[in-house]
């Protein structure tokens, strides 16, 4: 068994809600987590997080959300300091020093959230600028209903990377 899961299974739930949650962002999600407990091993961790998140109701997706800062920033409106390494360490690869990039993602960021009320939440692990605002605009297609639903998939791919790296200690 995994060190980390190991010692996160002897846990008082409480701490062990507090010690998950980055790897998510929302207070739900961890607590049922903790509540899983014991788990035997990382893929157990992997399908308990999904069906965990699958089942949550739409304020705690909106709450995981609220913990991601906006794509080409480095601050959330919720966030814990792990959750902020990691969303730099994600978005590391679209970074860019070019203006005009930059200020598309602003523009999109801000067209997004007025179409659907929420930040643009994509997996930005990996995928350049280019990528992402292409995502961004496709996106930007989709009926209110299916945007949350893929924002929801990219928040779940996002706490696999994030749940992998717990493990990992990195």
């Amino acid at each position: 068994m995994n060190a980390v899961l190991e010692r996160w299974n002897l846990l008082d739930p409480t701490l062990a809600a507090e010690e998950i949650l980055p790897c998510c962002g929302t207070q739900a999600w961890a607590a049922e987590m903790a509540a899983r407990r014991p788990i035997v091993d990382e893929d157990h961790l992997s399908v308990i997080s999904d069906a965990v998140w699958v089942g949550l109701p739409e304020e705690a997706w909106q709450e995981a959300f609220d913990s991601h800062p906006r794509i080409g920033e480095q601050k959330a409106k919720a966030a814990t300091d792990a959750s902020l390494q990691w969303s730099a360490t994600e978005q590391s690869a679209m970074v860019t020093q070019d203006e005009a990039a930059k200020l598309a993602l602003v523009e999109g960021n801000r067209r997004y959230e007025a179409k659907f009320g929420r930040i643009f939440i994509v997996c930005a692990s990996g995928r350049s600028a280019a990528a992402i605002l292409a995502n961004l605009e496709a996106r930007m297609n989709n009926e209110a209903e299916a945007e949350l639903h893929e924002a929801v998939e990219q928040q779940r791919q996002i706490t696999q990377l994030r749940l992998a790296r717990w493990l990992g200690g990195t």
